[in-house]
């Protein structure tokens, strides 16, 4: 039997929550296109049947789903076309703007978090946010209000993927095509940190890429505004953030949280899509974010050995443990990324390392005479050496004797 547009939304909304891995989810779907037409069953019985969901997680999805329906019928001006995704606080769907005849994205608050002030804060909190910011690679807000007791966000509807779908199906970006987002991203970012916001949550989930290739930087609901100490004061020690990308300070739960944080996090996604895989893993959250604070990175060069040195160092200074040894805007990092894609080599990445040797090993002998020079003034020292340990050697050896024949004349 064919997947119903149920079975394909409630597919969806499992692997959004993280309910089940790609494969288990390809698993079942295959059984139910394979069941017989007498005894036909979902797909979420096929998931519960295989253990790859719980009872109360199909339950807590479809509830979810029932809710946000329920509560986007209710805003008024919209005709709501179907249901887009769902994240651990929000439903978004696909809607049309009747007054102006435009195709928009609703974001719902379920009615379990608008009981919660905190999350109807934050909730607001990110609507207000996102009207400061108007640029071509961030998802433009319209409008954030409340009907029928149920908080709303409309936003631009961003037809296309996000990026983190290509990397669910193990794609592996070409070094250009990844430069080419990154640099979108960047924009992005140097736009958001120049009103003084910093967005916390880059990640792939959050990067939308449109059949044009345009990409938008999406969901800023941990987005701080960078001079609110009240806020930032309330959050310390507390680590806002996804694991896998997430950087040093927002694990510690630094106060002073700036452009940096944002750069980590998008070197973290840029690492992802050169390499295939997160910059750090493990078993669990807390172990993942261990190694972001203690591991080295793996450069990643090193596991896709057909990029160039040139990339590699770019995402290493992004990924820099201490934040001063980052790039210290997004502007500087564009520069670099535009000196790359020219086949130039990263001049501030360098310089972030300091490694003006590695410059002059690029045009051949002053390395060299630089190693020479050390090399000789280390078997110098080590000649001075040999010479004051030889005549101790012989200074008391002259004593010895002295003694031997003093002792010999006396007897």
């Amino acid at each position: 039997m064919s997947e119903t547009n149920y079975d394909s939304i409630f597919g969806k909304l499992v692997l959004e929550q993280g309910f089940c891995t790609e494969e288990e989810l390809a698993r079942c779907k295959k059984q139910l296109k394979d069941q017989s037409r007498e005894n036909p069953v979902t797909l979420e019985q096929l998931l519960i049947t295989n253990h790859f969901i719980t009872p109360s997680q199909a339950r807590r999805i479809k509830d979810s789903t029932k809710d946000g329906k329920e509560a986007a019928e209710q805003i008024p001006g919209y005709k709501i076309l179907g249901k887009l995704g769902a994240g651990a606080m929000a439903i978004v769907y696909k809607a049309k703007q009747l007054s102006l005849d435009r195709i928009v994205a609703i974001k719902i608050l379920p009615r379990r978090f608008s009981e919660n002030p905190d999350y109807v804060m934050r909730f607001y909190k990110e609507g207000r946010a996102a009207a400061k910011l108007n640029h071509n690679n961030i998802v433009t807000a319209y409008d954030v209000g409340e009907a029928g007791g149920y908080h709303y966000f409309v936003m631009e509807y961003v037809e296309g993927k996000t990026l983190y779908e290509d990397m669910a199906r193990g794609k592996i970006f070409p070094e250009a095509e990844a430069i080419e987002i990154t640099s979108q991203v960047a924009k992005a970012l140097a736009h958001a940190h120049a009103r003084g916001l910093i967005h916390r949550d880059v990640k792939p989930k959050n990067i939308m890429i449109n059949p044009a290739g345009t990409v938008k930087l999406a969901d800023l609901g941990l987005a701080r505004d960078a001079s609110d100490v009240q806020m930032a004061k309330s959050e310390a020690g507390k680590a806002f953030g996804t694991p896998y990308y997430i950087s040093p300070e927002q694990i510690r739960g630094e106060i002073d949280i700036d452009a940096r944080s944002d750069i980590y996090s998008l070197g973290a996604t840029f690492y992802h899509m050169v390499t295939g895989r997160v910059p750090f893993d493990a078993s669990t959250p807390l172990e993942v974010m261990r190694k972001h604070l203690k591991e080295p990175l793996i450069p990643p060069d090193h596991i896709n050995t057909s990029l160039s040195a040139g990339v590699s160092e770019v995402i290493e200074v992004m990924m820099a443990k201490r934040k001063q040894d980052r790039y210290s805007s997004a502007e500087e990092l564009l520069l670099d990324l535009e000196a790359v894609r020219r086949g130039e080599p990263p001049l501030r990445a360098r310089k972030k390392f300091d490694l003006g040797e590695l410059e002059q090993l690029q045009q051949g002998r002053p390395i060299i005479e630089t190693i020479s020079a050390e090399k000789i003034h280390y078997d110098q020292a080590i000649s001075n050496y040999k010479v004051i340990i030889t005549v101790l050697v012989s200074a008391i050896a002259v004593l010895v004797l002295l003694v031997l024949f003093l002792f010999a004349t006396i007897k």
